[in-house]
């Protein structure tokens, strides 16, 4: 067995594990695929060092992305309130600053690294698991981190497009950006999934 395959094996069994412990936290049994994983970087930008945050970024199938994406370039923060998540992804990627934080105090964590704001936050959060007042904490802070051209990107999984919790979600998103575009549904992800693209954070 190759040390990419056992790497990859002991991130599935850890996304399982804290599904199993934690489902409302985590909520998917599987962790992101390549196809939804592709189209939620998308923002990330090909050149020029861009700050690059990402929330609730669990066994890092999105962060593989975005490091092949900058490739060296830039800065990438990672951050998830998971202790066992945030472990793993800082013995993985050694380029990346893996903090374990609440999204919620996201101004505070960057101006205690250094920065003012973000150019692109990529989103892992099970935003349909979250309460109203918890939904509309996290994405204020993600406004408040976000530069005035930023862009903000995160997904929902179809099958819960529309209970109350992911169409007061849409909403929200609609009232802090200028633009929100709905992509079209990644049917090759488990479960099949959206992609939500917010640029032009509304103070």
């Amino acid at each position: 067995m190759t040390s990419t395959a056992t790497s990859c094996d002991t991130g599935t069994l850890t996304f399982v594990g804290e599904f199993v412990r934690r489902p409302m936290a985590v909520a998917s049994l599987t962790p992101s695929g390549r196809a939804l994983s592709q189209r939620v970087i998308a923002p990330v930008p090909s050149s020029g060092d861009p700050v690059v945050v990402e929330l609730g970024p669990g066994t890092g199938s999105f962060t593989r992305m975005i490091q092949s994406q900058l490739a060296g370039r830039g800065r990438h923060i990672a951050v998830d309130v998971n202790e066992r998540f945030t472990a793993l992804l800082g013995d993985r990627f050694p380029g990346v600053d893996v903090l374990t934080a609440d999204a919620r105090h996201l101004p505070a964590t960057l101006a205690g690294l250094g920065l003012e704001n973000a150019d692109v936050i990529v989103s892992g959060l099970p935003w349909a698991a979250f309460r109203r007042p918890l939904q509309r904490e996290v994405l204020d802070a993600v406004v408040a981190s976000l530069s005035p051209g930023g862009a903000f990107t995160t997904f929902a999984y179809v099958h819960a497009r529309w209970t109350s919790p992911a169409r007061h979600f849409r909403r929200a998103l609609e009232e802090r950006f200028d633009e929100v575009v709905v992509g079209r549904t990644v049917w090759a992800n488990l479960p099949p999934a959206l992609v939500y693209h917010c640029r032009r954070p509304l103070s």
